[in-house]
């Protein structure tokens, strides 16, 4: 964000208004924002995130074994959504090595 913040404030600006937004209109209370914004932190892989929520739902009231549950549903639940993705693409596997599926990216030669 520091570049767009030199190089479009604008935006930035924009994006600290949402959060405001978020914060007065939000329906759930403070742990479970936390928790939520954990796992996408997680999920993002954004160091800064995970930290500033893990110690946000620690501040919220929060224990460690609670943000171990998190952490285990998240890449629980994102291990069963690659397992799926990944099978659905490989599900005519025969076809692929029959050579009847394409392999290749927009642009790329067969």
């Amino acid at each position: 964000m520091r570049m767009l913040e030199e190089f479009f404030p604008e935006f930035t600006e924009k994006l600290d208004e949402i959060d405001k937004l978020y914060a007065e209109n939000r329906p759930i209370d403070e742990k479970t924002y936390q928790f939520l914004c954990f796992a996408l932190s997680i999920k993002g892989r954004s160091k800064p995130c995970v930290l500033k929520h893990f110690k946000g739902a620690m501040e919220a009231g929060a224990t460690v074994k609670e943000l171990s549950y998190i952490l285990a549903l998240t890449m629980r639940e994102a291990a069963g959504a690659d397992d799926c993705w990944t099978h659905d693409v490989i599900g005519d596997w025969n076809e692929i090595l029959e050579g009847n599926v394409c392999c290749c990216c927009a642009g790329d030669e067969e």
